[in-house]
Formats: structure tokens, sequence, C-alpha cells
């Protein structure tokens, strides 16, 4: 199974939800997982855990000049705790970029969704932010799940809002997953007219102990493992051979000549605003911002988003 795990805007956590995603698999003890850094601007993970710059995602490109055996990506792999491979990219977008456009042109295809296709294995593909004419393209279209990892604030969902009809055609089974504090899930799925799977809530400590780095000292608010508890319940659900997550948004029209793709009227009188603006209801202006957790929006406590 192959899961593309991508971003449009800024870093809203896809390479450590990659790896709380590997690190809750169920039934992990038998299962090959393997965290895949094909992110063109560059890895974390060889960082975050300490490990060498090779083998990984360019050594692999290498070797795929001279061999189409798909079995030859584990060779180039290194282990996580908890008994994950990661397939780490080199920190500098340059090398990473070069490696993932041979892998991604080579004349049969990229050779991850191959071994994804293997009983037992299930493959995370952190693509990054997947701007337009990414060469993660190549993978997160050949994905079985692709997960749209967005945060909740304003700037943030225009951006998705501009990208997301295209996103959702990559892949049979696309899914928007929110992060961190913002408008109110209710909201988000209201005014992008597709629903989330889900909320990963603002963890730094779980994060830090997720990615190898040491936990902040101060003690968190909330109980324990609120990431890690989200990432599982996240991870039973992708794993279930199910209907699609989420329907491609059947609302969102096509592009207006002379039009930013970011000023469209949608059905319904919704309007995608500029980055900074927020989505708003065309009849409205649009809201001032007092609150930056709000984004200018007052929402009912029974729609507040809380942290874990």
């Amino acid at each position: 199974m192959l899961i593309a795990l991508c971003s449009v805007k800024g870093s809203p956590g896809v390479t450590t939800l990659a790896v709380a995603l590997a690190m809750t698999w169920p039934h992990a003890e038998s299962m090959r997982r393997l965290v895949a850094e094909v992110d063109p601007s560059g890895g974390d993970l060889a960082m975050r855990f300490g490990l060498p710059a090779a083998p990984g995602l360019v050594s692999l490109a290498a070797a795929a000049r001279r061999t189409r055996d798909p079995a030859v990506v584990w060779d180039h792999t290194q282990a996580l705790p908890g008994g994950a491979r990661a397939l780490v990219a080199p920190p500098g977008g340059t090398h990473a970029r070069a490696a993932l456009s041979t892998l991604a042109t080579a004349p049969d295809g990229p050779l991850l969704p191959v071994v994804a296709r293997d009983e037992g294995v299930v493959v995370f593909a952190d693509c990054g932010r997947v701007d337009p004419g990414s060469p993660a393209e190549a993978i997160a279209r050949c994905a079985d799940a692709l997960v749209l990892v967005i945060g909740s604030q304003g700037d943030d969902l225009a951006h998705a809002a501009a990208r997301l009809g295209e996103l959702a055609r990559w892949t049979p089974r696309p899914g928007l997953l929110l992060t961190g504090d913002g408008y109110p899930t209710v909201d988000v799925e209201r005014e992008l007219g597709v629903p989330a799977i889900g909320r990963l809530p603002h963890d730094p400590a779980a994060a830090a102990t997720l990615t190898g780095h040491r936990p902040p000292s101060a003690r968190r608010r909330g109980d324990n493992g609120g990431l890690a508890r989200h990432a599982a319940a996240l991870a039973r659900t992708l794993a279930e051979p199910a209907t699609p997550i989420a329907s491609p948004p059947a609302t969102m029209p096509p592009g207006v000549p002379g039009v930013p793709a970011q000023q469209v009227r949608r059905p319904g009188g919704v309007l995608i605003s500029p980055p900074g603006l927020g989505p708003h209801p065309a009849s409205a202006p649009p809201p001032q911002v007092r609150d930056p957790r709000h984004n200018g929006h007052q929402p009912s406590s029974a729609g507040k988003e809380q942290r874990a």
C-alpha cells in the first residue's frame, strides 16, 4: 500500500505525520513499513534521528540506473525506532530534486509504487509541499491514498482551495487532514466543500519524540499522547480497504479566465479570498482579525477546537 502525504503551503507536519503513522500502523509487527522522504526540498529524518546521509534517496537513484528490481529499494533504507525503515533524503534541495527526477522519469515508472504493491508492505511517501511541477507528483499520482495536510488558518485554507480539485484527482482516495488551531473543523468543511478525515492537535512534546528531538521541558497541556492517539486513529482508517476517504470537491468550479483561482465564486455564495483574509461568505465583508487564533472568527463554544 502506498500512502502519499503532502502539503500546499508551509510545513504543517508532513514528516512528523509520516513517522507517526509508521509507528502506530495496525499490526505493525507483521508489516514492512517504509517512510520515504521524496520531498524535493530535501529531507530531515537523517538529521533528526542521527542517521548517516547514505544509503538513501541519492544512492537509490544511482542504483536504479543499473537495475529495475524493486527489491533494491530496501538496500538503501535505514532503521527507525519501532521497526520501520526510512529512505532518507539529503538536506539540500538540489541533490534531493535531482535524485527524485531520476526516479520519477524512469522508463517503467518509479520504484516505490512497485514496492508498495507487495503484500504486507506499506510505504509512507513524504512528498513535502507539492508545488506545480514537483518531481514527487509522479509518486503521489500512484498512491492508493493521498493525505493533504493543511493548517486551519485563513491563508492555509485559501492555498488549499486553489489546489484541492487538482490534487483530489490524483488518487481514488483523497483525504484532507487539518492541523493545529484556527477555524473550527465544521467551518473548514463547509467552506472547502469536502469533509476532513481528522485533525491533529498541537502537541509539540509528542511531535519532538516522534521525530527524534528532545521533548520540551515544560509540561504540555492535556493528556499524554494526544498526537500519537490521533495518528493511530488515522492509521486505522487508512489501513481499512474502505470506500474513498473523501470525494473530490464536486462544487469546485473550473478556472475563470482573468480571475485568480482564489477569487472564484462557488455555489452557495462562498468566495475564496486572497491569502491573509481567509474564506468568508461573498455577501459579507472580510472579517477583521482580532485574535490570530480565530482569524477574526468568533466561533461558538460548541465548535471550538481544543488542543490535545
